[in-house]
């Protein structure tokens, strides 16, 4: 099956690891199932494909034209088995909560900025383009890139695009950046900044834009992506059922080492070596699979060649026997 290209009316987007994702993830076509990260609908619309008329798909976005195109238009989702949520994926208990849903079968999220959100000037997401240099994902709540950048001081600025984009010139940046305020003309837009950035950058590995790094911080920085996602897989953790599975994709080394710490400290036995005849902690989790994109994918869509899918099932199984009685013995 080809990738699923969904469209607005503007801007375009194909679904990156597709059929990866929902294959692993849907293992019980009645269950209930959420989308962390609608976007445009693709991974939403294979899914609902799965389940059976039984079944049920809680969408959740905080971008809202994510939820326009599930919602209006020739791009909405018009079945009873689907709902959708503006929010943060971050906030699914509660929100599953309120709608009288207490464990799910599956949870799916496609973590960074779509292509719409890229593509789109007036997002501000991009140095290919001239905009305003916004980059919230959520444009309802929080301040802009050029709002932070207008207010904090040059070692927070420094931080943040030494910590968020790995940039070895960040110190530099943030010195070009706060003498241009300091001077009365703070960064407002994106092509500002660009050009900023590649006055301060003096080399960079060949292909790769200067600002790319720096541009990238800002908008994991402006919408608290690291902490909402460590946010969203331990919600994630607590909603599904045994047998359940949690389906990541991520975009670069930093989500990336999240994911595989998370998954990983949840399929370790902790020992409480204060306790060694404390009944044996279960394990959450257990390790499916690591899938990257094929060649073919990576040829037809260039933006899915540093997408890493990782899979994980809710086990609670407890030690094996033999595991708990050399605890029992204190070896």
């Amino acid at each position: 099956m080809q990738p699923i290209p969904t469209q607005s009316p503007q801007f375009s987007h194909t679904t990156v690891l597709l059929n990866e994702a929902v294959d692993h993830l849907v293992t019980a076509p009645d269950g209930i199932y959420v989308d962390g990260t609608f976007g445009r609908g693709g991974h939403s619309r294979l899914l609902l494909s799965k389940l059976s008329p039984q079944g049920r798909l809680i969408a959740i976005d905080r971008d809202l034209d994510a939820i326009a195109a599930a919602t209006v238009g020739p791009t909405r989702i018009d079945d009873p088995r689907f709902s959708i949520v503006h929010s943060a994926f971050a906030e699914m208990r509660g929100q599953l909560a309120d709608r009288g849903v207490a464990q799910v079968q599956g949870v799916l999220l496609d973590l960074g900025v779509s292509s719409p959100q890229i593509d789109n000037p007036e997002r501000g997401f991009s140095f290919r383009f001239s905009g305003p240099l916004d980059m919230r994902m959520d444009t309802t709540r929080g301040e802009s890139a050029a709002d932070f950048l207008a207010r904090a001081d040059e070692g927070l600025i420094a931080k943040v695009i030494r910590d968020y984009g790995e940039e070895r010139f960040a110190v530099q940046i943030a010195k070009a950046l706060v003498a241009r305020r300091t001077e009365g003309s703070p960064v407002r837009t994106t092509d500002e900044l660009a050009d900023l950035v590649a006055r301060a950058v003096k080399t960079r590995e060949p292909g790769q834009n200067p600002a790319t790094r720096t541009f990238q911080a800002l908008r994991i920085h402006v919408n608290a992506e690291l902490e909402e996602l460590e946010q969203g897989l331990n919600a994630a953790l607590a909603l599904l059922v045994p047998g359940g599975r949690m389906a990541i994709i991520s975009f670069h080394s930093l989500e990336d080492r999240i994911v595989k710490n998370f998954i990983g400290a949840h399929s370790k036995h902790q020992v409480d070596r204060r306790a060694l005849f404390a009944e044996p902690k279960p394990l959450a989790l257990r390790a499916v699979a690591r899938i990257k994109p094929s060649e073919a994918e990576v040829t037809g869509n260039p933006r899915s060649r540093s997408a890493v899918l990782r899979i994980a099932e809710r086990t609670d199984t407890p030690l094996p026997l033999e595991h708990q009685k050399k605890r029992r013995r204190g070896e």
